[in-house]
C-alpha cells in the first residue's frame, strides 16, 4: 500500500507508537519507503508486518534443515523490490527492518545450490536477533539452472551481481528507514552461499565488515567438473554403479582402517587426509553382496577418492575424502543417489554443463570429455562464477574479517578445496597478514554445512544454537570485528537430535584455527571438549 510522503499529525503519532526509536535515530514510516528512488530498482511492496503475522509467499518456505516458525517474529517493515542492472536482469530481493529494537547492524543472507528463492527462515532468524536483514533470489526463480540457457547476464547476476545489488539496496533502505546507516555489516552463508561470501570479500571489499563463509563452492567450474567425473565413474557402465546398500560396508571398512589414528575410536576421522584406505580390500572374494565390491565398483570408488586428473596428469580438483559415506547428508544423497544418475552431484553437474557451458538443452552427459569440458567451462563461466582470487588486500585494508569453515565429512564439496583456497591466500599475502583477518575451522565428522556423526552445531546457521560466544562462530566473528578479539577455539556440539537440541547433548569437541587440530589429552570423557586441546595439526 502506497502513501504520500506527507503525513498528518495523527499518522505521525501512530507511526511513532508502532515503530518507536532505536539506536538514537528517528525512523521513517515503513510504507513511505515505496516512494524511495533507487538506481535500476522498482519497489513493489513496503508494508508494516505485525508481530507473528508474516506468511511466506506460496512455494517460498523451503530451506533444508531450517524449520520455520514465523509466529514468534517481532513486528517489522518488509520491503520487496526488483533490481534490473541490465535489460535481462530481474533480481528480486527482500529487506526486513525491525520495527523496534534494531541492534544497529545489517546481516546479508546467502543462497544454496542454484539459488532461485529467498531464504525466509534465515531472514526471520536475523530479525528475531535485532538485525536489519536482506535476501535475494539472485535474479531467477526455481532450483535448477534452466533459467541460464541463453541468458549470460543472468549467470552474472547469479555469480556475483545479485548479492552485491542486494547489499547496496538494503543499506540504502536501512538508512532511509532509520535515518542512520548500519554500524556494522555482516554476511553469513554456506555452500553456494559460501562462494557468494568469498565473492563479496574479493570483488566488493567495502560491502561487509565481517564475512562467514561455510563450505564454499568457490571453485565452481572445477567442482562441477569433479561432479561429472564422479557421475561418469559410477554410471557410464552399469557394473560400476555403487548402490546405497553397499555404503555401510564402505563406511565400516574406512573406520576400521583409520578411526583410531587420532587416538580416539569414536566413529569420526579427525583429518581424513591421513586415512589411506584401499578400496581393493573390499573386493568380493565370492558372490556379489552388500558386504563387498565388484572389481568395477572398486575402480569407481578409487576414482571418487582420487578426484579428476586431465590427460596431462594435472589434478583439477580434490577427491572426496573417506569417512563421509554414510548418514543423511552422505554419499547416498550426493554421490550414489537412489539409482544411477539420481544423485545431487548428477543434478548439479548436468544442469551446469547443459545450461551454462554447452548451452544445449539436450546435452548428453555421456559425451563429457574432461579436458575439453574443463577448458570450456573455465573460458565461458569462471569469470562470473569462480571466487578463487587470493588477493584479499583491499578487504583487509578496510578492516574486514573473514572466517571460513568446512566439514571434513562433506560429501558435496570436498573439504580440501577450502584448505587450498586458504593456502593460496597465505601464499599471496603471507602468514602474518593472513592471520590478522582470516581464520579457517575444519569440523571433523561434519558433512555439508551440518549433519554427520561429529559435532556439527557451532552457530554457523540460523538453526544451529546456542548463541554464546564460545559455542558460536558467528558471534566470534562479531567480536573480532567490533572488539578486536581474534577467534581462537570454537566449541562444537553434537546433539542427540540435530534439530531438537532440547533432547540433550551427545558430545562436544573444540574446533581449532587451521592448521591446529583438536588432540585428546589422554584422559577423561572423549565426549567432553574439556578433555581436548588445540595442537599442531597437518597442513
Amino acid at each position: 500500500m502506497r502513501k504520500s510522503l506527507v503525513f498528518s499529525f495523527l499518522t505521525v503519532l501512530l507511526i511513532s507508537g508502532v515503530f518507536g526509536k532505536t539506536s538514537g535515530a528517528a525512523q521513517g514510516p515503513c510504507e513511505s519507503l515505496a516512494q524511495l528512488a533507487l538506481p535500476n530498482t522498482k519497489i513493489t511492496l513496503a508494508q508494516s508486518v505485525a508481530a507473528g503475522a508474516f506468511t511466506p509467499p506460496p512455494g517460498q518456505n523451503f530451506m533444508p534443515g531450517m524449520p520455520a516458525n514465523y509466529k514468534d517474529l517481532p513486528a517489522f517493515c518488509r520491503v520487496v523490490a526488483e533490481v534490473s542492472p541490465t535489460p535481462d536482469s530481474a533480481i528480486k530481493l527482500e529487506v526486513w527492518l525491525p520495527a523496534s529494537g534494531w541492534n544497529g547492524k545489517y546481516q546479508g543472507q546467502g543462497n544454496g545450490g542454484f539459488a532461485g528463492m529467498i531464504g525466509y527462515p534465515a531472514l526471520g532468524a536475523a530479525i528475531k536477533r535485532g538485525y536489519a536483514t536482506a535476501g535475494t533470489d539472485t535474479g531467477h526463480a526455481g532450483g535448477d539452472a534452466a533459467w541460464a540457457l541463453g541468458h549470460p547476464e543472468k549467470v552474472i547476476d547469479f555469480g556475483y551481481r545479485g548479492i552485491h545489488e542486494m547489499t547496496l539496496k538494503a543499506k540504502a533502505l536501512i538508512e532511509a528507514f532509520y535515518s542512520d546507516h548500519p554500524q556494522h555489516s555482516y554476511f553469513a552463508s554456506c555452500s553456494d552461499g559460501g562462494r557468494e561470501a568469498l565473492m563479496e570479500a574479493q570483488r566488493f571489499p567495502q560491502d561487509y565488515d565481517g564475512i562467514l563463509a561455510g563450505a564454499p563452492a568457490n571453485f565452481w567450474t572445477h567442482l562441477l567438473v569433479d561432479a561429472m567425473w564422479v557421475v561418469q565413474a559410477t554410471t557410464l557402465d552399469q557394473p560400476s554403479y555403487i548402490p546405497a546398500g553397499k555404503l555401510p560396508a564402505i563406511g565400516a571398512a574406512v573406520l576400521a582402517a583409520c578411526d583410531a589414528q587420532d587416538g580416539v575410536a569414536d566413529g569420526i576421522l579427525n583429518d581424513p587426509r591421513q586415512c589411506h584406505f584401499d578400496p581393493a580390500t573390499l573386493l568380493c572374494k565370492g558372490a556379489d553382496s552388500n558386504s563387498c565390491l565388484t572389481a568395477p565398483q572398486v575402480t569407481a570408488l578409487e576414482k571418487i577418492y582420487a578426484g579428476p586428473r586431465d590427460s596431462a596428469g594435472n589434478h583439477l580438483f580434490p577427491g572426496y575424502l573417506p569417512g563421509a559415506e554414510e548418514g543423511p547428508g552422505g554419499w547416498g544423497l550426493w554421490i550414489t543417489g537412489s539409482g544411477p544418475g539420481r544423485s545431487l552431484l548428477s543434478f548439479f553437474g548436468t544442469q551446469f554443463f547443459t545450461d551454462m557451458v554447452y548451452e544445449q538443452a539436450g546435452w548428453d552427459y555421456k559425451t563429457f570429455n574432461l579436458d575439453q569440458a574443463t577448458k570450456l567451462a573455465d573460458s565461458k563461466t569462471a569469470s562470473a562464477l569462480n571466487a578463487t582470487d587470493p588477493n584479499l588486500k583491499p578487504f583487509r585494508a578496510r578492516g574486514g574479517k573473514l572466517v571460513m569453515y568446512h566439514g571434513w565429512g562433506d560429501a558435496a564439496i570436498p573439504a580440501p578445496n577450502t584448505i587450498d583456497y586458504y593456502r593460496s591466500v597465505v601464499a599471496a599475502m603471507g602468514q602474518r597478514k593472513t592471520d590478522s583477518f582470516l581464520r579457517l575451522y575444519m569440523a571433523p565428522g561434519m558433512q555439508h554445512c551440518g549433519d554427520g556423526p561429529g559435532p556439527n552445531s557451532f552457530g554457523q546457521g540460523a538453526n544451529f544454537p546456542p548463541y554464546d560466544p564460545e559455542h558460536n562462530i558467528y558471534t566470534a566473528l562479531e567480536q573480532w570485528v567490533e572488539k578486536g578479539v581474534a577467534p581462537s577455539k570454537i566449541i562444537a556440539t553434537k546433539y542427540v537430535n540435530d534439530f531438537a537440541p532440547a533432547r540433550g547433548v551427545k558430545m562436544t569437541r573444540p574446533l581449532c584455527p587451521y592448521p591446529q587440530a583438536a588432540k585428546y589429552k589422554g584422559a577423561g570423557d572423549t565426549n567432553d571438549a574439556a578433555n581436548f586441546v588445540c595442537a599442531a595439526g597437518n597442513k
